[in-house]
């Protein structure tokens, strides 16, 4: 038996391949097959590894994606351009200068940070519910426990945060349980007193509800009185908002207060 021959490729004419690559191509196809194959292993990882190349550049252009793509409603263009000058102009007012390096695009980012902080302007009671109220199937005590509020002192404008609890005992209707860390936030994220946010809160499950009693508890620690005046860096402050039962009957309150006493600060 004579030896198998190896396969090949159809030889490759010089009027096919015009140019300075005919001999090239008449070369690999006629006289060196091993270098063909070789060529052909070459092209295809220099092919996989640009796509490599690609993919990787393009997950790391995710980072430079224009910075306003996730706005909320109060993160809008036109807020956001109408507080840039206004903390340029105070950057110059405290001795900075605006147009070092490092102070580019500090007025874009204050913008935007308290656009977010205070978005709870723009928002409604309603908008944050949505269709979280369902038919309650029991009248026994509810509570939601730390709960992070992040909020800006409205005498200093300078931040206070801390934890809320909440309790309501049932009468007919709940709440989904995320809508109780919205509504937090949504009176949070606005200039604001603790003592305020405590009966917002407390009057807005009220108000959606009509249970049989609400209890809102915070717990928070204020900037303006530790890093500035009397400089109380452990030092923090307790509001609370009682209604219905909570208000008139010790025992359902001193329930309340025994099932959040392990998360206050500092016992």
């Amino acid at each position: 038996m004579g030896l198998r021959q190896p396969l090949r490729p159809p030889p490759v004419t010089a009027r096919k391949t015009p140019g300075r690559w005919r001999f090239f191509v008449a070369w690999l196809g006629t006289y060196n097959w091993g270098a063909y194959n070789w060529l052909v292993r070459i092209l295809l990882l220099a092919s996989a590894r640009i796509e490599s190349k690609t993919a990787r550049f393009n997950r790391r252009s995710v980072l430079f994606v224009p910075e306003d793509i996730h706005l909320s409603k109060s993160e809008q263009p036109q807020t956001i351009s109408e507080l840039e000058p206004l903390t340029r102009d105070w950057l110059a007012a405290v001795g900075e200068d605006p147009g070092r390096e490092g102070l580019l695009r500090t007025p874009q980012r204050v913008a935007k940070a308290w656009a977010y902080m205070t978005e709870g302007y723009g928002q409604t009671l309603e908008e944050v519910v949505g269709e979280g109220i369902f038919a309650a199937e029991g009248s026994e005590m509810v509570i939601v426990k730390d709960i992070e509020f992040y909020s800006m002192c409205e005498h200093h404008m300078l931040p206070f945060y801390g934890r809320a609890h909440i309790a309501y005992i049932p009468n007919a209707k709940i709440l989904g349980l995320s809508k109780f860390a919205r509504i937090v936030d949504l009176y949070s994220r606005r200039l604001q007193v603790q003592e305020r946010i405590t009966t917002q809160v407390a009057d807005a499950v009220q108000d959606l509800l009509a249970p049989r009693g609400v209890a809102v508890l915070m717990e928070g620690v204020h900037l303006c009185m530790a890093m500035r005046g009397v400089q109380k860096q452990n030092s923090s402050t307790t509001t609370s908002a009682m209604r219905g039962l909570f208000r008139s009957d010790a025992r359902t309150r001193a329930e309340f207060m025994s099932a959040v006493q392990g998360t206050l600060r500092g016992r």
